[in-house]
């Protein structure tokens, strides 16, 4: 079982079960799974999806960023004993299953540690460390999938970022019009495996070939998108 546990200094305020198969937002407004009343942390800043075997962080392009263990993120795969900082609070992640592992064998301990040390190594040299997310979906390959506008808009959006955001907000990177969408209603997340659309805010819910989306979908070629106004056909890169 994983959890999140909700801190603001010393002070446990809140416990939230982390499930597979779930996603878990995090912001000010009422709408997230996370409430967070603190004018530091943004309306949606941040959220976890459970993707595979783990979890991942994103961060919502929050107006004052996410940290994990004091380091500034746009995503992370989570491990158990991370310090999420939003604002002025902290969210320690918890992982029964690797804390169990961690207990049973002092040479994967001793694993770790000498990794960490290669790293460190290696950067002194000038080589970049492969292993984090943020480099597996910058390298190599240039290729990159599209968002095709069939209606409420012309052209493509191509989705190069690591977090492409849909929604009423004009800085988004699609915007939809409609009363009923939120400032940021989606997400997708291009991950190494493929990407996601992610539901995060607003009672117009995103739909993928009419589906209600409510959490978290991988997206596969030619998929249809709608959301308020918007209908887009997703073409993923060859």
């Amino acid at each position: 079982m994983s959890t999140l546990t909700l801190k603001f200094k010393d002070n446990v305020i809140s416990e939230y079960p982390v499930k597979k198969g779930e996603t878990i937002t995090i912001g000010r407004l009422s709408d997230n799974h996370v409430v967070i009343e603190n004018l530091a942390v943004s309306g949606h800043h941040a959220k976890v999806d459970s993707v595979g075997n783990g979890f991942l962080l994103t961060d919502l392009q929050s107006k004052n960023g996410t940290f994990v263990n004091q380091k500034m993120i746009t995503t992370h795969w989570l491990k158990h004993g991370d310090v999420v900082t939003v604002g002025k609070h902290h969210l320690v992640f918890t992982n029964e299953e690797e804390a169990e592992q961690q207990g049973r064998s002092d040479l994967d301990q001793t694993m770790v540690m000498d990794t960490a040390a290669h790293r460190a190594l290696m950067s002194q040299t000038g080589k970049n460390d492969t292993g984090t997310y943020e480099t597996s979906v910058r390298g190599g390959d240039d290729k990159c999938a599209k968002l095709t506008f069939l209606t409420g808009g012309e052209g493509e959006v191509e989705i190069k970022k690591s977090l492409t955001t849909i929604g009423k907000k004009p800085t988004s990177d699609v915007v939809v019009s409609g009363f009923l969408v939120a400032k940021l209603a989606a997400t997708i997340s291009r991950r190494p495996n493929g990407y996601y659309l992610g539901y995060v805010g607003g009672s117009a819910k995103p739909k993928v070939n009419n589906e209600v989306v409510k959490q978290t979908v991988k997206l596969k070629d030619m998929d249809l998108i709608e959301i308020g106004s918007v209908k887009l056909q997703f073409n993923e890169s060859k």
